[in-house]
């Protein structure tokens, strides 16, 4: 039996030094942390005939019958302990003294000890586990590769289209919806106005019913999206088409320094009341207390997406009375995944419409227009500056793509190859 120490930066690497050097029928007998690394014990038996090193007895001497075969004890995941052929064959050799008794005594002692405890390798399992993975995520790339050219050969429209609306920031999945729902044999200039026309159709939008028949509005949104500067808009819209009289405005916010100062000073401004309370708690008495005001302006605390509070302080301003209504602000200037954020935690206020603030500032409007679509929320108004009360328009579908196809022109973008096969080379059966 040959017996012998390595010592490597990890399990990974220890085993892979047992395999090479000994073969698979290598027993693993210990193994325990050093510092900089592991060390590892391991065995092989071999027939005495070979001449292979007895430890201490010569090969035609001594004992003539050879060692058992150590059976295979590596298991990444699992257990091994000694063999009882191993544990007679060191009592035997510790009993006969040989020159290197110290030698013996200490293998003896090594497999007494082995005996009763199990080896476990939950490094190695780790390992494994991360070259599956890796291995998997290859393929799959591989494979989206190869499905990815076979559609650009067989149907360069549609590769072509997919290339643009990623370009224009649309969602993966929405672009490829629309793709699939195009006809076939078209060319690629039909494809793209058909591609457009279909967004549109998919984007919600509200009629003006805030400025002709008036309503209790709150305002719930992320914090600097622009909701009091899209409450003064509203406001002085109402004012010039109806006058100050039937209007209000409150604001709830009382978190932000001077946010219930600027909704006063708003109030002197237009020549309408205004009031300031602290918080949605609070909001139903005052509703009662205007219940004969046609058009009430509610200007609530901006908060974080993940803010803890975010849910109670929503539910009850949703429950707050039974004719507000909650319109969602949105800022177009944002990212698409925080868009997506902020509609999922803000759902407990249960909005009915949505407002798209910050055209001006934006680069992209694909990760807005596709939340909008997923969200299935109709858009209200849309406000493209800080001008009041100027900067703000009804929604328009249309106008909507026809502003991010402008503004994916301008800025120059280019849809990356190794992106689209990313993307679409896993549906690229479904687009063909």
């Amino acid at each position: 039996m040959k017996i012998k120490h390595y010592r490597a930066t990890d399990m990974r690497q220890a085993l892979r030094l047992v395999r090479d050097e000994q073969g698979p029928d290598a027993v693993i007998l210990s193994s325990r942390r050093i510092n900089g690394g592991v060390e590892v014990v391991a065995a092989v038996d071999y027939d005495t005939h070979e001449g292979v090193d007895t430890y201490g007895r010569e090969a035609d001497g001594g004992a003539q019958a050879a060692p058992a075969r150590m059976p295979q004890a590596f298991e990444p995941s699992g257990t091994a302990a000694a063999p009882a052929d191993t544990r007679a064959f060191v009592a035997s050799q510790a009993a006969s003294r040989t020159p290197n008794a110290d030698r013996d005594a200490d293998f003896a002692a090594l497999a007494q000890r082995l005996a009763g405890a199990r080896v476990e390798f939950p490094e190695a399992q780790s390992d494994v586990n991360e070259e599956l993975r890796t291995l998997r995520r290859m393929l799959e790339t591989q494979l989206a590769t190869l499905a990815w050219n076979d559609l650009s050969r067989r149907a360069p429209v549609q590769t072509e289209l997919l290339k643009q609306l990623t370009v224009l920031g649309l969602a993966h999945d929405l672009a490829a919806e629309l793709v699939t729902q195009l006809p076939a044999r078209l060319d690629l200039a039909e494809s793209q106005r058909l591609a457009l026309a279909l967004i549109a159709r998919r984007i919600e939008v509200s009629d003006e019913r805030w400025l002709d028949n008036g309503g209790v509005v709150a305002m719930v949104g992320p914090t600097g999206v622009g909701k009091t500067t899209l409450i003064a808009k509203l406001a002085a819209r109402w004012v010039l088409r109806h006058g100050p009289r039937d209007v209000v405005l409150i604001s709830t916010d009382s978190m932000r320094i001077g946010a219930q100062e600027q909704i006063h000073t708003l109030g002197r401004l237009l020549g309408v009341p205004a009031y300031a309370i602290d918080g949605p708690t609070e909001l139903a008495a005052l509703l009662d207390h205007l219940d004969g005001h046609r058009f009430v302006l509610v200007d609530t605390a901006g908060y974080s997406q993940r803010d803890p509070r975010i849910a109670a302080e929503l539910e009850t301003l949703a429950n707050a009375s039974a004719r507000l209504e909650t319109c969602l602000v949105l800022s177009a200037a944002a990212q698409a995944g925080a868009i997506e954020e902020a509609v999922e935690r803000f759902a407990p206020a249960q909005p009915v419409l949505c407002t798209l603030t910050k055209l001006d500032e934006a680069t992209s409007l694909g990760g807005s227009i596709s939340t909008l679509i997923r969200a299935r929320l109709p858009l209200a108004y849309v406000c493209d500056g800080q001008r009041v009360p100027e900067d703000i328009s009804p929604a328009r579908a249309h106008q909507l793509v026809a502003r991010a196809v402008e503004l994916s022109k301008k800025a120059g973008a280019n849809a990356d190859e190794d992106l689209l096969r990313r993307r679409f080379g896993g549906v690229a059966h479904a687009l063909a």
